[in-house]
């Protein structure tokens, strides 16, 4: 008792995160005391107590010290801004210094999640000018909206199923930690806890744009009446191409059936209130309602649960193009009753190029949504392998698989996977809503349009300022033009992308960035800018 007394002075001396600690050690403390004498008077009534019967109930009752809570624990409910400047005034300097980064790294309760990746070193990008950087370090990588990092067990992986391939050839199918027959269904729960889903309402297969012409097939069913599709105007050009392709093979005019929503003038995102009153104003010719979770182009987080209620409201099926919301933002596709939703895996998910997608129908269509095409993967497992011809199909989202999965796709994703499985969305959430506040921090510190300096390069942040709107990326316009400044900043060793017309999209992955990876981003974007005006 008296050392825990010492450490609760100690900490109290200390700084805001061991003083907060110390007053949850502390009341903890008087609580199990009172809890102790309690005891003691409910056993002994008015009875005098001596020294050792008071020992003796101390001993006899389990205490427990509260846990050391992260600072991620401790700034719940504050604004990225209010935990950068509590966290500066407790280090006795400003928010934009590097002592901040290094602060909140050491606090990160994720950050040994990076090492479960490979993070490329600067020399080892081809852009980069090693004049300019040390090439030795790593590199600043803000492109995991367009490709994750490898994860390290990877390789690992893949060179298992090459080596079982050489060794016991077509025994793979059936043999090993991951038999090539059905390795996909070891990793599918794995997945549905990423994006908020039953295990068997996920299916592993084929590619984004493959899946979400499969779900189409089957949930697009127009009528004289009810034909349109709606999506936003700017939604990825797959997504474009797919729902104007599925309205031609039915026979109509996309001009007609396609329903493209716009931001008002001025405005460069959309706003939840005009798609609600679009899907009402519309819904009675609406036959699915088909938008992205995340847009790609500025980053923007749709109300996925308000759009999904209001769509179904007026009879449309509610699906979406989950590509820039799996394993960004936290998901619960099951929950809010969402139809159908694909997603390739090679961005937040981190399988590599090319990586196995995803696919999500709800368990209320089980039954009710067949496949428009069959292939035997659909077919039960129990009795796939008789060939018979006799269709046993699968319930649900399994069934509309067509082929054995490729298992050196498998692996790399199963790698990811297993890193996901140590924490959990709600974690990864939590600590993004920081990382890319303080990013946002960063821009509109050093690098906003003054008007004191009308001359002075400056960025525009697209993304919407409202963190519940948006995942990790933030989508940056400039003053000045953009493709000098990516080049400048990728002679300097950091990885991002630029997408017509004008936007760099900067993403940092709770996963594996860190809050240093932001700051150094920042101080390369201040050079980046000053050779690009020369």
């Amino acid at each position: 008792m008296e050392s825990t007394l010492v450490a609760v002075n100690g900490a109290v001396a200390g700084d805001r995160h061991r003083a907060v600690h110390a007053h949850l050690v502390l009341f903890t403390v008087l609580r199990y005391v009172e809890r102790v004498w309690r005891k003691l008077k409910r056993n002994r009534g008015s009875k005098e107590l001596s020294e050792k019967e008071v020992e003796c109930s101390f001993s006899s009752t389990p205490f427990q010290l509260p846990p050391y809570p992260s600072v991620m624990d401790l700034l719940v409910g504050s604004t990225a801004r209010e935990t950068l400047e509590r966290v500066s005034a407790l280090l006795g300097c400003g928010p934009t210094d590097a002592e901040v980064a290094a602060h909140l790294d050491q606090h990160d309760t994720l950050r040994h999640l990076r090492d479960q990746f490979l993070v490329p070193k600067i020399k080892d990008l081809p852009p980069s000018d090693l004049s300019l950087v040390d090439g030795a370090e790593e590199c600043i990588y803000l492109v995991g909206n367009s490709l994750g990092l490898q994860p390290r067990t990877a390789r690992k992986y893949v060179e298992e199923e090459l080596d079982k391939w050489a060794k016991a050839a077509i025994h793979g199918h059936t043999e090993g930690s991951r038999p090539w027959a059905w390795a996909e269904n070891n990793i599918e729960e794995l997945m549905a806890n990423v994006v908020g889903a039953k295990p068997e309402e996920v299916a592993l297969m084929n590619g984004l744009t493959v899946n979400l012409h499969l779900l189409l097939l089957s949930f697009y069913k127009p009528t004289s009446r009810r034909h349109k599709i709606l999506l936003e105007e700017k939604a990825f050009p797959s997504d474009h191409y797919a729902v104007e392709s599925q309205i031609r093979l039915r026979g109509l005019d996309p001009q007609k059936s396609m329903l493209l929503l716009s931001p008002r003038p001025g405005e460069e995102t959309l706003r939840i209130d005009d798609i609600l009153e679009a899907i009402e104003k519309e819904g009675d010719s609406i036959a699915v309602v088909m938008f992205s979770g995340v847009q790609y182009y500025t980053g923007q987080l749709f109300d996925m649960a308000a759009i999904t209620e209001a769509g179904q409201r007026k009879g449309c099926y509610v699906g979406f193009d989950c590509a820039h919301a799996a394993g960004n933002a936290e998901l619960k596709l099951h929950d809010w009753g969402v139809d159908f939703a694909c997603w390739c895996s090679y961005k937040y998910i981190n399988s590599g190029a090319g990586g196995l997608a995803g696919a999500f129908i709800h368990e209320k269509h089980r039954d009710t949504i067949q496949p428009a095409l069959l292939g035997w993967w659909g077919h039960d497992l129990k009795t796939r392998f008789q060939m018979n011809n006799v269709m046993e199909l699968q319930p649900g989202v399994s069934g509309f698989r067509l082929s054995n999965q490729p298992i050196l796709l498998v692996c790399p994703l199963q790698a990811s996977l297993e890193v996901f499985n140590m924490t959990s969305m709600q974690a990864l959430r939590r600590k993004s809503l920081l990382l890319t506040g303080y990013l946002e921090y960063l821009i509109q510190h050093y690098y906003s349009e003054d008007a004191a300096q009308p001359h002075k390069a400056h960025v525009h942040i697209v993304t919407p300022s409202d963190p519940q709107q948006r995942g990790c990326q933030l989508s940056l316009s400039f003053s000045v033009p953009i493709l000098k400044i990516f080049r400048e900043l990728e002679k300097r060793g950091v990885a991002c992308d630029m997408r017509e017309p004008n936007v760099l999209r900067v993403a940092p992955v709770p996963l594996y960035n860190s809050f240093s990876d932001v700051h150094r981003f920042i101080q390369t974007l201040g050079s980046a800018l000053t050779a690009s005006s020369q």
